[in-house]
């Protein structure tokens, strides 16, 4: 939602403006410049926060337990088997 109206916004206001086919070019050369420069700052932020401290330091983490976590998953799955074969009418 927010990303459609930063974009409809200045397109809009542009070709309201546009009373020529030329004036519509140079609406649509400035509204393709606009998201082009809209583009590189996104994915400027993107690179900057994949690259953080804390994403790096959530990665390694994540690498570093994720054993840890399937053992506990394993030995769920055997404490939820064993009490289905417990349970009367099973």
């Amino acid at each position: 939602m927010k990303v459609s109206v930063l974009l409809l916004a200045p397109t809009g206001l542009v070709l309201a403006g546009a009373d020529t086919p030329d004036d519509t070019d140079t609406v649509v050369r400035k509204v393709q410049e606009y998201v082009k420069q809209a583009t590189d700052v996104v994915k400027s932020v993107f690179t900057t926060v994949q690259e953080s401290e804390a994403a790096q330091q959530a990665r390694k983490w994540l690498s570093d337990n994720a054993d840890v976590v399937k053992q506990q998953l394993a030995r769920l799955k055997e404490q939820l088997s064993e009490f289905w074969k417990l349970t009367p009418g099973a």
